[in-house]
């Protein structure tokens, strides 16, 4: 017997793509705050908790951001309907 496959409701798909996004925007700010401590002349080139704490604070600033984008992004879309 064959299986056939459900169509994902829409409101799904957009959750999904809202959490990967969100995902992708919190390990690019960890990263890019991590990179910015390693690399950035000036500072000690170590990575102590304070940067680390920091990193962790920018990739949550990056996500909330993303997803208030995506957000808002839909909220217009809907309007425009």
């Amino acid at each position: 017997m064959t299986e056939q496959k459900k169509a994902q409701d829409p409101d799904e798909t957009s959750e999904t793509r809202r959490r990967r996004a969100g995902v992708v925007a919190f390990l690019s700010g960890l990263v890019a705050a991590l990179v910015f401590f390693a690399f950035f002349p000036g500072l000690p080139h170590v990575i102590d908790w304070g940067a680390i704490l920091v990193s962790l604070a920018v990739g949550g600033l990056a996500q909330w951001c993303c997803r208030a984008w995506i957000a808002r992004a839909a909220k217009e879309k809907a309007e425009r309907m």
